[in-house]
């Protein structure tokens, strides 16, 4: 029980036997080679990597619309058992691969099926393999031989100029719409009021200017014109604060000696 949990560690949990039939069949008609049955056998006879590009050199010289990059590939192998001769086999595979249309995130690592790591994703990259074929019209595809999904094709769409030029004079609804109601007199944010107040108007030289801001007097009078609130500030004694001081009139308001007080007013009135 034991060793038949490493091996399945080993290879892989999404190992699918359906997918291996798929492609022992695939070769096996391709090139005439049987890769076995069942993952440690699979593994056994694809990690020297020498039926892997025999299925690649296939492939290239049944294809007619060959890839441009396959034409830079070449696709020898070595039949030494030492190990890194292997893995450079499988590393011929993997970029006459990827050459041919499969894409590199498609491709197993080399150890995945030298040291037996992923099995699974072995199988799914020649079956991503056999979808290429069908693209690039390899001819046991029309023998009816097909291994791997369909290949999806580009829908690619072209615009005339005139339709290009139609949208032009769409305005989206996001700009509002003039089929329900007037958009007049619609404002988009509120308005700000903000005074300017110049720097000399904080020292006192600058208390007698008038900025051309609020108008100048060379050209035109400023009658009625006020800048700032007016505040009526009374001055009023201290004895006035007491009861005593009420009545009695201060001389700097007048005398009621010699003549009458009348229309006299109680402090002056300062305008700031």
């Amino acid at each position: 029980m034991g060793m038949d949990r490493a091996l399945s560690s080993k290879m892989g949990a999404k190992y699918d036997p359906a997918a291996e039939a798929e492609v022992r069949n695939w070769i096996k008609q391709l090139i005439g080679e049987d890769i076995g049955d069942g993952a440690m056998n699979v593994e056994k006879n694809l990690r020297d990597g020498v039926i892997l590009i025999k299925v690649l050199k296939k492939l290239y010289e049944g294809t007619s619309n060959l890839p441009p990059a396959c034409n830079k590939m070449k696709l020898n192998y070595n039949t030494m058992s030492a190990p890194f001769k292997q893995m450079e086999n499988i590393e011929v595979f993997l970029k006459g691969a990827n050459a041919y249309g499969v894409p590199l995130n498609s491709l197993f690592q080399t150890v995945d099926l030298y040291e037996g790591r992923n099995m699974a994703m072995v199988v799914a990259t020649i079956l991503q393999l056999g979808t290429e074929a069908q693209r690039n019209g390899h001819e046991s595809v029309e023998k009816g031989l097909i291994c791997g999904t369909k290949p999806v094709e580009k829908h690619v769409v072209h615009f005339t100029e005139e339709q290009k030029r139609a949208g032009q004079g769409i305005i989206g609804l996001q700009a509002g719409t003039n089929k329900c109601a007037s958009q007049k007199g619609m404002k988009i944010g509120g308005a700000r009021h903000i005074a300017d107040i110049k720097a000399d108007d904080m020292n006192r030289e600058g208390q007698g200017i008038l900025s051309a801001q609020a108008g100048t007097n060379k050209f035109a009078s400023q009658k009625g014109m006020s800048i700032g609130s007016v505040r009526h500030i009374a001055d009023i004694r201290a004895d006035d604060m007491s009861q005593e001081g009420h009545g009695v009139i201060g001389l700097q308001a007048g005398s009621n000696k010699f003549a009458s007080q009348s229309g006299m007013s109680f402090g002056s009135v300062r305008h700031i």
